[in-house]
Formats: C-alpha cells, sequence, structure tokens
C-alpha cells in the first residue's frame, strides 16, 4: 500500500511538551515536542524557520535536509536542522514499528513550528 505525501505527513503525531520564553533574547522560546512515526510514515517536505534539534527516542528514523542524502538515526542519536533548512526527508526507517523523537527549537514566539516547503 503506497501512501500520498500529504496523507502521510497526517499520520504522524505531534505533542508539545513545553514552550518558554528566553529572556535573554527577545522575541525568541524554546519548544519542546514529541513527534511519533506510525511504522512506514514519512512527513512531506517542511521548514521549521528555527534551530531545531532531534534526539531519537525509539525506533530508527531517516533524516536529511536540502540535497543531501538521508541518514538513518536510532536511539541516542541526533540531529540538527538551521533555520534556512528545508527538511527533505523526515521518515520512519522501519515498516512495521514505530519511532518517537524529541524535538528541541529555539524559534521567533508565537510562530508556527512547521510549514510547508516551498
Amino acid at each position: 500500500l503506497v501512501t500520498a505525501p500529504s496523507a502521510l505527513a497526517q499520520q504522524t503525531v505531534s505533542t508539545p511538551v513545553l514552550s518558554k520564553d528566553i529572556p535573554e533574547f527577545a522575541g525568541k522560546e524554546v519548544a519542546i515536542s514529541t513527534v511519533v512515526y506510525p511504522a512506514g510514515v514519512a512527513s512531506a517536505s517542511h521548514r521549521h524557520d528555527a534551530h531545531t534539534f532531534v534526539y531519537v527516542l525509539e525506533g530508527e528514523v531517516l533524516m536529511a535536509v536540502g540535497g543531501q542524502e538521508p541518514v538513518k538515526l536510532g536511539p541516542g542519536q541526533t540531529f540538527y536542522e538551521s533555520p534556512s533548512d528545508v527538511h527533505s526527508t523526515s521518515k520512519n526507517a522501519s515498516t512495521t514499528r514505530p519511532a518517537k523523537i524529541l524535538v528541541f527549537m529555539i524559534k521567533n514566539k508565537g510562530q508556527a513550528p512547521t510549514r510547508p516547503a516551498p
């Protein structure tokens, strides 16, 4: 079964954990969330417009920015995206097990954490 990218993106579950202003940097905040990718699910290409740090909690994910080759990451491994990166690959590497990541973002206060890539 092949699912269109827009339908796959709807299957990921992002849960906010914490949002905290950074007083030393006016207009900036830290946003922390967990994201669960069911087996075989991928997100459509997108941007965060933030310094984004990913920590894999469970399973394995494939991650890439821009035209780079995807890297496979497992529990305890990390991935970084700059504010100008397009997150071109964000996918569960398994077709049988879910994957879960913890995401830390330093972003503009009140700005949506994710938007579609042009």
